[in-house]
């Protein structure tokens, strides 16, 4: 993992249609400036990206200033799902501006209070409260904080322990990557916290074992009893797939959660806000977590994250004891609140789900040309995911996802790069605006992309 594109322009063949156009060298020679400027003044680690300098977005595509245009398939790493710049958004932001209020810090404010009581309509019954925050590892965080507090109040010091899972992700923080299941992510952390397990992920793929017995074992193996988890968290579909965990296991999960006093958190940082056909992915399982976390698409381009959760978690912490120095900033809000009326409006969800077994169907086909290296697909709604091995193995073939990628972007269709717990995943995340046609073209070039890289490997 870790590597990067070529910034060097590349003579590529022109593209002229309704949703792509490269009409210059990849990357144009005159953006290797910009590219240089962040090469020298940001950390290596902001590198990897497709060596494209946006100018400017609009629904589903990306331009840079010089002619050429891109189909996003990456929605800004799943966050514009009302499209990009959408117009209603734009709207809400000027007319913020223009108010002349910009933050507030946790000061009452319309602009809060009118998201909070729409975020609790489009909320399960009984998940009452929210807590608005900035960034998803900022509520990963806070779920793990509340999980806690929630535990040693109802059983004691000793009732700490989290469980999370194999191969999955919460963030970059110090307990959001303890959370999380990626274990090449941990290495820097050292002291890992003693109270943090993670159980086998019930993907039907890399984990064989999807029963929950399994869940039970990982617990005991590690020395713990039931009586000692305060919390459970997991993404509602795995974000290294996408995959999802069998609906009877979630419903062991609520039940034993229940049984046990733990606080259940899905993190709906990447999967809510209509990304799956549902307007929640924990929708699939039909059972309701006792916290939600949330981010990325709540707001389809500003910074804004959310827990959503029962009153009795949310409230454990007294007046100014819990608080964030931009939760609630009111350009936010009113992004955020234009944005889920038009999801609700526009029923971006049922769009997600009518296109949804387009995207499966033409991704499977890929698989089935080249099986050797095509080891896994998955899609529901608009995220789905090639998974790229070595051939014939279930070893990750993080290169060949990448030139995969690489070609993809010469030819005008846009993903960020391979993802996964070995960078094996071309994951595939539209804008939720997208249509049949703009999906259907997608398919074709990532089609012929597969093609063109495997046919490169081979010769080599």
């Amino acid at each position: 993992m870790g590597k990067e594109f070529n910034t060097t322009p590349q003579n590529v063949p022109h593209v002229a249609t309704k949703y792509r156009r490269i009409q210059t060298a990849i990357p144009h020679p005159d953006s290797v400036a910009t590219l240089d400027l962040l090469r020298k003044y940001e950390p290596l680690s902001m590198r990897g990206m497709p060596p494209i300098v946006w100018d400017h977005a609009e629904d589903v595509s990306v331009f840079d200033n010089f002619g050429n245009q891109w189909l996003d398939w990456s929605s800004g790493v799943l966050v514009t799902n009302s499209g990009h710049s959408s117009p209603e958004i734009c709207d809400a932001i000027r007319a913020q501006i223009d108010k002349k209020l910009l933050h507030n810090y946790v000061f009452p404010s319309t602009e809060r209070a009118e998201l909070v009581e729409l975020i609790h309509s489009i909320s399960p019954a009984g998940l009452d409260k929210t807590f608005l925050l900035s960034t998803g590892s900022e509520a990963t965080e806070c779920a793990i904080k509340l999980s806690r507090a929630h535990g040693i109040k109802v059983g004691g010091k000793d009732k700490i322990g989290i469980v999370g899972f194999d191969r999955g992700y919460h963030g970059r923080t110090l307990g959001s990557q303890q959370a999380g299941g990626m274990s090449g992510q941990k290495s820097w952390i050292v002291n890992m916290d003693p109270g943090f397990v993670i159980a086998p992920f019930p993907d039907g793929y890399w984990e064989g074992d999807s029963s929950f017995h399994a869940f039970l074992k990982a617990i005991e193996d590690f020395g713990m009893k039931p009586s000692q988890i305060a919390g459970v968290m997991m993404e509602s579909y795995q974000g290294v797939g996408p995959d999802f965990a069998p609906v009877p296991y979630i419903e062991q999960l609520r039940a034993w959660c229940d049984e046990h006093q733990v606080v259940l958190t899905f993190d709906e940082v990447q999967a809510g806000f209509g990304r799956t056909g549902k307007f929640w992915a924990f929708e699939h399982y039909g059972v309701t977590p006792d916290l939600i976390c949330c981010g990325k698409g709540i707001s389809s381009g500003m910074p804004l994250s959310a827990v959503i959760g029962r009153a009795e978690i949310m409230d454990q912490f007294p007046p100014g004891s819990m608080t964030s120095t931009h939760t609630g900033n009111p350009i936010c809000c009113v992004a955020a609140s234009a944005n889920i009326r038009k999801i609700l409006r526009d029923d971006l969800p049922g769009n997600a789900a009518k296109l949804g077994p387009i995207l499966l169907t033409g991704l499977k086909q890929i698989q089935t040309q080249y099986p050797q290296f095509v080891g896994h697909v998955t899609a529901v709604g608009l995220v789905g995911g090639m998974q790229i091995v070595k051939p014939g193995t279930k070893t990750p073939d993080h290169d060949l996802a990448h030139r995969i990628i690489e070609l993809c972007f010469q030819r005008g269709l846009l993903f960020f790069a391979p993802v996964g717990a070995w960078g094996q995943t071309v994951k595939v995340s539209p804008p939720l605006t997208i249509t049949q046609e703009a999906l259907e073209e997608g398919l074709a070039v990532l089609s012929q992309a597969t093609t063109d890289a495997v046919a490169e490997l081979t010769r080599s």
